[in-house]
Parts: structure tokens; C-alpha cells; sequence
């Protein structure tokens, strides 16, 4: 899975509230076919793998599939009957803050048909709305 090599700092604040639109990410840059986001969350490092298997299987290893996430956020967590105090727990996971319009997917190399399929069932295994978006050929 997804994880950083190296951080500055191990524990982050929680910061739970994602305001805004994206203003980085938001145009298709390596594929011809995305998954946009369409509201704003936390994607885990097991959700995008999940997500990225599935479309992989889909297109058989057919084209080329661009993940535009990297989670970097550490998530703490303490054990279950902890008490209050202690400090803060260890690092559990990571995850990737999603806003509102970040391309999250990319795709190329693949027909419209068979990518939207895939995006789709990638969709369905990502904890926020998403839409398909092919980039306009003119």
C-alpha cells in the first residue's frame, strides 16, 4: 500500500473539516479518461489500492492507469479502552484529502466503453461521489 518514505513530522493535527473547491488537480493531465471527485473526504491508502486492482482487473492490463493521490496525512489511533490522557496514539494509517473536483484516476490506451466501466466499479469502492470525465478532443 501507499505510505511515505519519509515525513517531517509523524503526527499531524486531525484539521476534519476539507473547505473549498480544488484549485490543483483539476484538469486531465497523462490520461484521456478520469475519475473526478464530487465531494470532499479522506481516501485511505487501502481504498485507492482497492479502487486501482479494480480497474487493472477490469482492463486487463491493457493501457495505462495514473493515480493522482498520494496519501501523506498520518492518522493516529490509541487502543480500544484507553484512557483519557496518555498522550497521542501511534500512527495507524494514512490518507489522502480529497476536495471537490480533484481528478483522481487518469486512464489512456483503452476505449471510452471499457473505461468508463472500470472508473465506475473504482467509484463504487471510494468513500466520496465520483464522476467520469473524458478530455475534450477538439
Amino acid at each position: 500500500m501507499l505510505a511515505p518514505k519519509k515525513v517531517k513530522h509523524r503526527k499531524w493535527q486531525r484539521g476534519d473539516k476539507i473547505r473549498g473547491k480544488a484549485s490543483r488537480m483539476t484538469k486531465l493531465s497523462f490520461g484521456d479518461y478520469g475519475l473526478k471527485s464530487l465531494n470532499a473526504g479522506w481516501i485511505t491508502a487501502r481504498q485507492i489500492e482497492s479502487a486501482r486492482r479494480t480497474i487493472v482487473g477490469h482492463i486487463q492490463r491493457i493501457g495505462d492507469v495514473y493515480i493522482r493521490l498520494f496519501p501523506d496525512k498520518p492518522i493516529t489511533a490509541k487502543g480500544n479502552e484507553m484512557p483519557m490522557g496518555k498522550g497521542k496514539g501511534a500512527v495507524d494509517h494514512y490518507v489522502a484529502p480529497v476536495k471537490p473536483g480533484t481528478i483522481m484516476f487518469e486512464m489512456k490506451g483503452v476505449e471510452e466503453k471499457v473505461a468508463k466501466r472500470a472508473l465506475q466499479l473504482a467509484g463504487y469502492k471510494l468513500p466520496v461521489k465520483t464522476k467520469f470525465i473524458t478530455k475534450k478532443l477538439v
